[in-house]
């Protein structure tokens, strides 16, 4: 699986509701903290990450994830990415339909599968990731 095959796992894995934590990096020695902004949060360290994805997935539905301008470059252990991405999902909690066009940009890793969990999605790990909304200012 390349990076470009990974990010469009992640937008499968968020339509369909299945875990997406899996999908970021676990911090290492020496590394600065794995970063997520999303369209209005701002999440640090993989454990901040996780839980927030958690959360998303336990009070949301119905998403949808239509990627229409995905560029990727890759090297031997690291990508970045840049998309634009038409999304939508209800919010469970507050009933709401939320629908916005944005932006997304980040960088993946690639980690040694040893000792990863089963359920990680390949070899490539988001360590930065951010989505904002794509209207102008």
């Amino acid at each position: 699986m390349d990076a470009a095959d990974t990010i469009r796992s992640y937008y499968d894995a968020l339509r369909a509701g299945e875990p997406l934590g899996p999908f970021f990096a676990d911090e290492q020695s020496g590394d600065g903290p794995v970063v997520k902004f999303g369209i209005s949060e701002r999440l640090v360290g993989t454990d901040e990450i996780r839980q927030g994805l958690r959360e998303q997935t336990a009070t949301t539905v119905d998403w949808a994830v239509e990627s229409t301008a995905l560029r990727t470059t890759e090297r031997e252990r690291h990508a970045w990415f840049s998309d634009a991405v038409d999304m939508s999902w209800t919010d469970t909690e507050r009933e709401i339909r939320y629908e916005f066009e944005t932006r997304w940009s980040g960088t993946l890793e690639r980690r040694d599968r040893a000792g990863a969990p089963e359920d990680a999605p390949g070899d490539w790990q988001f360590v930065g990731m951010h989505v904002s909304t794509a209207g102008e200012i």
